[in-house]
Protein backbone atom coordinates (compact mmCIF):
# COMPACT_ATOMS: atom_id res chain seq x y z
CA UNK A 1 0.00 0.00 0.00
CA UNK A 2 1.34 3.46 -0.86
CA UNK A 3 2.20 5.65 1.71
CA UNK A 4 -0.35 7.83 3.48
CA UNK A 5 -0.82 11.09 2.85
CA UNK A 6 -2.13 11.80 6.73
CA UNK A 7 -4.38 15.29 6.86
CA UNK A 8 -3.42 16.93 10.15
CA UNK A 9 -5.41 20.16 10.85
CA UNK A 10 -6.07 21.58 14.23
CA UNK A 11 -9.56 22.68 12.64
CA UNK A 12 -10.41 19.19 12.27
CA UNK A 13 -11.37 16.94 14.78
CA UNK A 14 -10.14 13.68 13.49
CA UNK A 15 -6.86 12.34 11.48
CA UNK A 16 -5.95 8.92 9.79
CA UNK A 17 -3.85 7.73 12.86
CA UNK A 18 -6.88 8.22 15.27
CA UNK A 19 -8.89 6.80 12.71
CA UNK A 20 -6.83 3.81 12.85
CA UNK A 21 -6.60 3.63 16.60
CA UNK A 22 -10.36 3.52 16.24
CA UNK A 23 -10.48 0.73 14.27
CA UNK A 24 -8.49 -1.90 16.14
CA UNK A 25 -10.52 -0.64 19.73
CA UNK A 26 -14.08 -1.23 18.00
CA UNK A 27 -12.62 -4.45 15.59
CA UNK A 28 -14.02 -7.53 18.09
CA UNK A 29 -17.59 -5.32 17.96
CA UNK A 30 -18.48 -4.21 15.03
CA UNK A 31 -19.12 -6.44 11.58
CA UNK A 32 -16.91 -6.19 8.74
CA UNK A 33 -19.97 -5.21 6.27
CA UNK A 34 -20.37 -6.33 3.10
CA UNK A 35 -19.52 -4.81 -0.29
CA UNK A 36 -22.29 -5.63 -3.29
CA UNK A 37 -22.59 -5.31 -6.79
CA UNK A 38 -24.91 -5.75 -9.34
CA UNK A 39 -24.48 -5.70 -12.88
CA UNK A 40 -28.13 -3.85 -13.63
CA UNK A 41 -27.64 -1.39 -11.33
CA UNK A 42 -24.05 -0.51 -12.86
CA UNK A 43 -25.86 -0.69 -16.34
CA UNK A 44 -28.24 2.07 -15.18
CA UNK A 45 -25.79 4.26 -13.87
CA UNK A 46 -23.28 3.99 -16.87
CA UNK A 47 -20.26 3.31 -14.20
CA UNK A 48 -19.43 0.57 -11.97
CA UNK A 49 -21.31 0.75 -8.48
CA UNK A 50 -20.02 -0.77 -4.89
CA UNK A 51 -22.43 -0.91 -2.25
CA UNK A 52 -20.87 -0.42 1.03
CA UNK A 53 -24.10 -2.31 3.34
CA UNK A 54 -23.84 -0.54 7.12
CA UNK A 55 -27.35 -1.57 6.78
CA UNK A 56 -25.76 -5.09 8.00
CA UNK A 57 -24.09 -3.19 11.24
CA UNK A 58 -24.70 -4.05 14.74
CA UNK A 59 -28.18 -1.77 15.46
CA UNK A 60 -28.61 -1.52 11.72
CA UNK A 61 -26.76 1.37 10.57
CA UNK A 62 -22.90 2.95 10.66
CA UNK A 63 -23.59 4.58 13.96
CA UNK A 64 -22.75 1.77 15.84
CA UNK A 65 -18.90 2.21 14.77
CA UNK A 66 -19.15 5.86 15.96
CA UNK A 67 -20.98 5.12 19.15
CA UNK A 68 -19.03 1.99 20.07
CA UNK A 69 -15.53 3.76 19.81
CA UNK A 70 -17.17 6.93 22.00
CA UNK A 71 -18.09 4.35 24.72
CA UNK A 72 -15.07 2.03 24.50
CA UNK A 73 -12.89 5.44 24.81
CA UNK A 74 -14.08 6.34 28.13
CA UNK A 75 -12.07 6.01 31.19
CA UNK A 76 -13.33 3.87 33.80
CA UNK A 77 -14.36 7.04 36.16
CA UNK A 78 -16.50 9.06 32.94
CA UNK A 79 -17.79 4.96 31.86
CA UNK A 80 -19.64 4.54 35.51
CA UNK A 81 -22.60 7.24 35.49
CA UNK A 82 -23.17 6.00 32.17
CA UNK A 83 -24.10 7.95 29.06
CA UNK A 84 -26.67 10.79 27.92
CA UNK A 85 -27.79 11.29 24.58
CA UNK A 86 -30.93 13.04 21.86
CA UNK A 87 -31.88 11.12 19.24
CA UNK A 88 -34.64 10.26 16.84
CA UNK A 89 -33.26 7.59 15.45
CA UNK A 90 -30.33 5.33 14.67
CA UNK A 91 -27.86 6.93 17.03
CA UNK A 92 -30.19 5.71 19.87
CA UNK A 93 -29.87 2.83 19.54
CA UNK A 94 -26.20 2.39 18.55
CA UNK A 95 -25.40 4.16 21.44
CA UNK A 96 -27.96 1.71 23.73
CA UNK A 97 -26.37 -1.41 22.24
CA UNK A 98 -22.95 -0.09 23.00
CA UNK A 99 -23.53 1.23 26.55
CA UNK A 100 -24.84 -2.33 26.63
CA UNK A 101 -22.11 -4.11 26.04
CA UNK A 102 -19.81 -2.55 28.25
CA UNK A 103 -22.54 -2.50 31.21
CA UNK A 104 -23.16 1.14 31.65
CA UNK A 105 -26.16 2.97 31.82
CA UNK A 106 -27.48 5.21 28.56
CA UNK A 107 -30.26 7.51 28.86
CA UNK A 108 -31.56 7.98 25.81
CA UNK A 109 -33.85 11.43 25.14
CA UNK A 110 -36.04 10.89 22.53
CA UNK A 111 -38.55 13.06 20.73
CA UNK A 112 -42.41 12.06 20.63
CA UNK A 113 -42.16 12.04 16.76
CA UNK A 114 -39.97 9.37 16.40
CA UNK A 115 -39.69 6.04 14.14
CA UNK A 116 -41.69 3.94 15.90
CA UNK A 117 -39.22 1.32 15.07
CA UNK A 118 -36.05 3.56 15.96
CA UNK A 119 -37.75 4.06 19.59
CA UNK A 120 -37.82 -0.05 19.76
CA UNK A 121 -34.50 -0.72 19.16
CA UNK A 122 -33.35 1.50 21.92
CA UNK A 123 -35.76 -0.69 24.51
CA UNK A 124 -34.59 -3.82 22.94
CA UNK A 125 -30.84 -2.85 23.68
CA UNK A 126 -31.52 -1.52 27.11
CA UNK A 127 -31.42 2.05 26.79
CA UNK A 128 -33.63 4.12 29.04
CA UNK A 129 -35.92 6.37 26.90
CA UNK A 130 -36.54 9.72 27.78
CA UNK A 131 -39.37 11.73 25.95
CA UNK A 132 -38.97 15.40 24.75
CA UNK A 133 -40.95 17.50 22.56
CA UNK A 134 -40.19 17.35 18.90
CA UNK A 135 -37.98 21.05 18.87
CA UNK A 136 -34.42 20.45 18.94
CA UNK A 137 -34.62 23.21 22.21
CA UNK A 138 -36.89 20.71 24.16
CA UNK A 139 -34.52 17.98 23.37
CA UNK A 140 -30.93 19.34 24.54
CA UNK A 141 -33.15 21.26 27.78
CA UNK A 142 -33.80 17.21 28.31
CA UNK A 143 -30.73 16.19 28.14
CA UNK A 144 -28.85 19.09 30.08
CA UNK A 145 -31.64 17.83 33.00
CA UNK A 146 -30.44 14.36 32.47
CA UNK A 147 -26.81 15.40 32.92
CA UNK A 148 -27.06 17.19 35.90
CA UNK A 149 -29.52 14.31 37.59
CA UNK A 150 -27.28 11.42 36.68
CA UNK A 151 -23.99 12.80 36.05
CA UNK A 152 -23.22 10.91 32.93
CA UNK A 153 -21.10 11.75 29.94
CA UNK A 154 -22.93 13.38 26.70
CA UNK A 155 -22.58 11.74 23.82
CA UNK A 156 -23.50 14.29 20.78
CA UNK A 157 -25.12 12.64 17.64
CA UNK A 158 -22.49 13.82 15.53
CA UNK A 159 -20.59 16.93 16.90
CA UNK A 160 -18.38 15.00 18.61
CA UNK A 161 -14.74 13.72 18.47
CA UNK A 162 -14.90 10.00 19.44
CA UNK A 163 -17.30 9.44 17.08
CA UNK A 164 -14.52 11.86 15.29
CA UNK A 165 -10.88 11.07 17.36
CA UNK A 166 -9.82 12.01 21.39
CA UNK A 167 -8.07 15.33 21.55
CA UNK A 168 -8.40 16.78 24.99
CA UNK A 169 -10.94 19.39 24.65
CA UNK A 170 -14.18 17.64 25.71
CA UNK A 171 -16.52 18.82 22.81
CA UNK A 172 -14.25 18.11 20.01
CA UNK A 173 -12.98 14.58 21.90
CA UNK A 174 -16.61 13.85 21.51
CA UNK A 175 -17.05 14.76 18.31
CA UNK A 176 -14.08 12.97 17.23
CA UNK A 177 -14.78 9.88 18.63
CA UNK A 178 -17.81 9.29 16.88
CA UNK A 179 -16.15 10.53 13.23
CA UNK A 180 -13.06 8.38 13.67
CA UNK A 181 -15.38 5.56 13.92
CA UNK A 182 -17.54 6.37 11.25
CA UNK A 183 -14.20 6.85 9.16
CA UNK A 184 -13.22 2.81 9.47
CA UNK A 185 -16.06 2.91 6.62
CA UNK A 186 -13.21 4.19 4.61
CA UNK A 187 -10.45 1.72 5.52
CA UNK A 188 -12.80 -1.11 5.18
CA UNK A 189 -13.99 0.13 1.90
CA UNK A 190 -11.35 0.95 -0.17
CA UNK A 191 -9.25 -2.71 1.17
CA UNK A 192 -12.26 -4.44 -0.21
CA UNK A 193 -12.56 -2.53 -3.19
CA UNK A 194 -9.58 -0.19 -3.88
CA UNK A 195 -10.18 0.52 -7.41
CA UNK A 196 -13.01 2.86 -6.23
CA UNK A 197 -12.47 6.49 -7.22
CA UNK A 198 -15.17 8.42 -5.97
CA UNK A 199 -17.71 7.99 -2.73
CA UNK A 200 -21.14 9.08 -1.99
CA UNK A 201 -22.32 9.49 1.54
CA UNK A 202 -25.62 10.83 3.44
CA UNK A 203 -25.36 13.74 5.02
CA UNK A 204 -27.63 15.25 7.67
CA UNK A 205 -24.71 16.70 10.66
CA UNK A 206 -21.66 15.55 9.21
CA UNK A 207 -20.55 12.83 11.44
CA UNK A 208 -20.36 9.98 8.81
CA UNK A 209 -19.01 11.74 5.94
CA UNK A 210 -16.61 13.37 7.80
CA UNK A 211 -14.71 10.87 9.08
CA UNK A 212 -15.22 9.09 5.35
CA UNK A 213 -13.59 11.98 4.10
CA UNK A 214 -10.83 12.62 6.33
CA UNK A 215 -9.63 8.41 6.20
CA UNK A 216 -10.22 8.15 2.22
CA UNK A 217 -8.64 11.53 1.47
CA UNK A 218 -5.86 10.33 3.97
CA UNK A 219 -4.97 6.70 1.73
CA UNK A 220 -6.51 8.36 -1.89
CA UNK A 221 -5.70 12.45 -2.15
CA UNK A 222 -6.87 11.79 -5.60
CA UNK A 223 -10.37 10.29 -4.59
CA UNK A 224 -13.37 12.41 -4.82
CA UNK A 225 -16.07 12.34 -2.04
CA UNK A 226 -19.33 13.37 -2.39
CA UNK A 227 -22.36 14.14 -0.23
CA UNK A 228 -25.98 13.21 -0.93
CA UNK A 229 -28.80 15.19 0.40
CA UNK A 230 -32.49 15.46 0.01
CA UNK A 231 -33.56 18.86 -1.20
CA UNK A 232 -36.02 19.26 1.97
CA UNK A 233 -33.02 19.31 4.21
CA UNK A 234 -30.90 20.59 1.87
CA UNK A 235 -28.64 22.90 4.64
CA UNK A 236 -25.29 20.72 4.10
CA UNK A 237 -25.67 22.12 -0.26
CA UNK A 238 -26.60 25.71 1.08
CA UNK A 239 -24.14 25.76 3.68
CA UNK A 240 -21.22 25.23 0.73
CA UNK A 241 -22.39 27.18 -1.58
CA UNK A 242 -22.68 30.08 1.28
CA UNK A 243 -18.99 29.09 2.82
CA UNK A 244 -20.47 29.40 6.37
CA UNK A 245 -23.32 27.33 7.97
CA UNK A 246 -26.68 27.91 7.10
CA UNK A 247 -29.36 26.46 9.17
CA UNK A 248 -32.64 25.37 7.96
CA UNK A 249 -36.07 27.08 9.97
CA UNK A 250 -37.55 23.71 9.46
CA UNK A 251 -37.13 20.31 7.14
CA UNK A 252 -39.14 18.00 5.15
CA UNK A 253 -38.25 14.62 4.15
CA UNK A 254 -38.94 11.08 3.81
CA UNK A 255 -35.13 10.86 4.59
CA UNK A 256 -36.16 11.16 8.62
CA UNK A 257 -32.19 10.30 9.41
CA UNK A 258 -31.27 13.32 7.37
CA UNK A 259 -32.79 16.42 9.18
CA UNK A 260 -30.14 17.30 11.20
CA UNK A 261 -28.05 20.17 10.57
CA UNK A 262 -24.35 20.32 10.11
CA UNK A 263 -22.10 21.01 13.35
CA UNK A 264 -19.45 23.58 13.52
CA UNK A 265 -17.00 20.63 13.71
CA UNK A 266 -18.20 18.63 11.33
CA UNK A 267 -18.60 22.07 8.81
CA UNK A 268 -14.88 22.38 8.75
CA UNK A 269 -14.09 19.09 6.96
CA UNK A 270 -17.08 19.52 4.60
CA UNK A 271 -16.09 22.87 3.56
CA UNK A 272 -12.01 21.51 3.05
CA UNK A 273 -12.27 18.00 1.86
CA UNK A 274 -15.98 17.25 0.41
CA UNK A 275 -15.96 17.79 -3.07
CA UNK A 276 -19.69 18.24 -3.89
CA UNK A 277 -22.85 18.01 -2.61
CA UNK A 278 -25.41 16.38 -4.82
CA UNK A 279 -29.10 17.52 -3.98
CA UNK A 280 -32.07 14.80 -4.82
CA UNK A 281 -35.64 14.38 -4.58
CA UNK A 282 -37.73 12.69 -1.97
CA UNK A 283 -39.53 10.88 -5.14
CA UNK A 284 -35.79 9.63 -6.18
CA UNK A 285 -35.12 8.05 -2.89
CA UNK A 286 -38.03 6.47 -3.08
CA UNK A 287 -36.82 4.98 -6.66
CA UNK A 288 -33.75 4.00 -4.95
CA UNK A 289 -35.54 2.08 -2.25
CA UNK A 290 -37.11 0.39 -4.49
CA UNK A 291 -34.04 -0.50 -6.74
CA UNK A 292 -32.36 -1.73 -3.35
CA UNK A 293 -34.78 -3.77 -2.26
CA UNK A 294 -35.67 -5.50 -6.00
CA UNK A 295 -32.11 -5.57 -7.59
CA UNK A 296 -29.75 -5.69 -4.51
CA UNK A 297 -32.75 -7.11 -1.92
CA UNK A 298 -31.31 -5.25 0.77
CA UNK A 299 -33.73 -3.52 2.97
CA UNK A 300 -32.60 -0.24 3.72
CA UNK A 301 -34.13 2.97 4.57
CA UNK A 302 -34.89 5.94 3.01
CA UNK A 303 -31.75 7.87 4.09
CA UNK A 304 -29.62 4.82 3.28
CA UNK A 305 -30.92 4.93 -0.02
CA UNK A 306 -29.74 8.34 -0.85
CA UNK A 307 -26.56 7.71 -2.41
CA UNK A 308 -28.09 5.61 -5.21
CA UNK A 309 -30.77 8.33 -5.88
CA UNK A 310 -27.56 10.71 -6.08
CA UNK A 311 -25.52 8.00 -8.70
CA UNK A 312 -29.07 7.88 -10.88
CA UNK A 313 -30.02 11.67 -10.64
CA UNK A 314 -29.26 14.52 -13.70
CA UNK A 315 -27.91 16.20 -11.09
CA UNK A 316 -24.64 13.65 -11.23
CA UNK A 317 -25.12 12.25 -14.41
CA UNK A 318 -25.20 15.26 -16.54
CA UNK A 319 -22.75 16.98 -14.78
CA UNK A 320 -19.26 16.94 -16.44
CA UNK A 321 -16.96 17.71 -13.95
CA UNK A 322 -18.43 13.70 -12.55
CA UNK A 323 -17.91 11.98 -16.00
CA UNK A 324 -14.65 10.45 -14.97
CA UNK A 325 -16.06 8.89 -11.71
CA UNK A 326 -16.07 5.42 -13.20
CA UNK A 327 -15.80 2.98 -10.32
CA UNK A 328 -18.41 4.42 -7.26
CA UNK A 329 -18.60 3.57 -3.43
CA UNK A 330 -22.05 4.10 -2.09
CA UNK A 331 -22.12 4.29 1.58
CA UNK A 332 -25.98 2.06 2.58
CA UNK A 333 -25.96 3.77 5.57
CA UNK A 334 -29.04 1.98 7.76
CA UNK A 335 -31.74 -0.26 7.29
CA UNK A 336 -33.97 0.73 10.11
CA UNK A 337 -36.94 1.42 8.13
CA UNK A 338 -40.39 1.95 9.27
CA UNK A 339 -42.34 -0.64 7.61
CA UNK A 340 -45.43 1.22 7.95
CA UNK A 341 -43.85 4.21 6.18
CA UNK A 342 -42.08 2.12 3.71
CA UNK A 343 -45.51 0.74 2.63
CA UNK A 344 -46.79 4.26 2.11
CA UNK A 345 -44.11 5.59 0.53
CA UNK A 346 -43.22 2.64 -2.29
CA UNK A 347 -47.53 3.19 -3.67
CA UNK A 348 -46.63 6.87 -3.64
Amino acid sequence: MEAENEIKDERYAADISSIREAQLRINSFIHKTPVLTSETLNSLAGRGLFFKCECFQKGGAFKFRGACNAVFSLDAEQAAKGVVTHSSGNHAAALSLAAKLRGIPAYIVIPKNAPKCKVENVIRYGGQVVWSEATMQSREDTATTLLQETGAVLLHPYNDGRIIRIVPHEELWNCAAFSCGQGTISLELLEQAPQIDTIIVPISGGGLISGVALAAKSINPAIRVLAAEPSGANDAAQSKNAGRIITLPETNTIADGLRASLGDLTWAVVRDLVDDIIVVEDKEIIKAMKLCYEILKVAVEPSGAIGLAAVLSDNFKKNPAWENCKNVGIVLSGGNVDLGVLWDSLGK
